[in-house]
């Protein structure tokens, strides 16, 4: 494995460490802040939102200025969020620190989904799933890590030195980007970049974003106050500390049957032969598992059911990319960017309305409304799997006639 596929799976496991971190931290950061449900849920729509904008910025400056300069904004950008983040005890102070975290996450994901998909594809004989389903095992293994190491720090040290040691990490891969050399930067002209939005596989594969990242961005952000919630109850006597510790560890559990999803489809390849059956699959399963976590009163089958859903989510963003990238003709930063800054439209609206109905009532029942954004990304992806893209509309000439010598 070369130095430029290391810096593109360090940016996959930044955009995990950007995507977890609010998620780990919420049930400290809250009563820091002195904030509910519903200003968290304020916080979580202002980092998504911020990161819709961002990747469209950043995809198109991908294409037009190279990959190092999109590295460097990304694991500096990101350090500098998480350190703010550490050390912010206003409502107004998160928010800022979500913004820039945004911008730090987009330009991350972009050098993981794009360098890295396109760089590591030269080791699975350029099938783009399975590079993609790759790639993003290193974003569940930021997932997977951001919370263990924040859950283990906060029973050891002060918050603020908890989460600043977040921000350590996301940092050294700076390390390796200026120490490698990247590939030249392709012809860029901005009317190829707005061309795409006219192609039926880029609107479809916009809405299949839209739905699923509007499910895992809930669950990663939502995943340790249901836990927390179900445990609270089911033990009400157990330190609050404790309680805090185990529910941030649900979100390892997610992301840990995340990671294996995606490398048993990687290393299987189902993706790139299944493709869109296998997202629309995921989409009801998942939906199953909702339905189960709303009615749920044990901590025992929280756990089973964050394995799950963690299991069955992990392949479908990979294997969406890996669908949809051969239909342009390989990975692209505009397309990237427009693609996920519709997807993360549903980021900014789902996690609020979650965090609006949990203030009512409470968050386990708030999951029922992801229930329609499985049902509509199964329809999508299926659509996915069939609609063309210009790289498929392409026809070779047909084959000169055979010319026989008169008789």
């Amino acid at each position: 494995m070369n130095s430029i596929q290391i810096v593109g799976l360090s940016g996959a496991f930044g955009l995990g460490m950007c995507f977890a971190v609010l998620g780990s931290i919420a049930v400290k950061m809250m009563p820091r802040m002195g904030i509910d449900q519903a200003k968290f849920g304020t916080m979580i729509s202002a980092f998504m939102f911020a990161c819709l904008i961002a990747s469209l910025v950043v995809g198109v400056m991908m294409d037009a200025l190279g990959y190092q300069k999109v590295a460097i904004v990304g694991f500096a950008a990101a350090a500098v969020a998480i350190l703010l983040l550490a050390n912010a005890k206003s409502f107004g102070a998160g928010v800022i620190a979500c913004i820039l975290l945004g911008v730090g996450a987009m330009a991350c994901n972009t050098t993981g989904n794009v360098l890295g998909t396109a760089e590591v594809s030269k080791l699975f004989n350029g099938n783009m799933a399975s590079a993609n389903n790759l790639v993003n095992v290193f974003f569940g293994l930021g997932l997977f890590l951001t919370p263990l190491v924040v859950s283990f720090l906060f029973q050891k040290v002060s918050y603020e030195k908890a989460v600043s040691a977040l921000g350590v990490i996301v940092l050294l891969p700076l390390i390796g980007v200026f120490m490698t050399t990247f590939p030249d930067a392709k012809a860029f002209k901005l009317m190829d970049a707005v061309a795409l939005l006219k192609e039926p596989a880029t609107i479809v594969a916009a809405f299949v974003l839209f739905c699923y990242i509007a499910l895992e961005s809930s669950f990663c952000n939502w995943l340790a106050p249901f836990g927390k919630e179900v445990l609270s109850k089911e033990k009400p006597d157990m330190p609050a500390d404790k309680v805090d510790a185990s529910a941030a560890r649900l979100l390892s559990a997610f992301a840990i049957a995340m990671m294996a999803g995606r490398l048993i489809t990687s290393l299987t390849g189902i993706g790139d032969v299944l493709g869109g059956w296998l997202i629309a699959g995921a989409a009801v399963v998942a939906a199953v598992v909702i339905i189960i976590m709303t009615g749920t009163k044990s901590s025992a089958a929280a756990y089973a059911l964050a394995l799950a859903s963690g299991f069955v989510f992990g392949p479908a963003f990979p294997t969406t990319l890996g669908v949809v990238f051969p239909k342009f003709g390989g990975p692209s930063g505009s397309l990237f960017g427009i693609i996920f800054a519709v997807g993360l439209a549903g980021a900014v609206i789902v996690p609020k309305a979650i965090g609006n109905m949990a203030k009512g009532a409470s968050i386990q029942k708030a999951l029922k409304l992801l229930l329609p954004a499985c049902v509509v990304l199964a329809l999508l992806a299926v659509g996915l799997q069939y609609v063309k893209g210009p790289a498929d509309n392409k026809t070779e000439p047909a084959p000169a006639a055979a010319v026989t010598p008169d008789k």
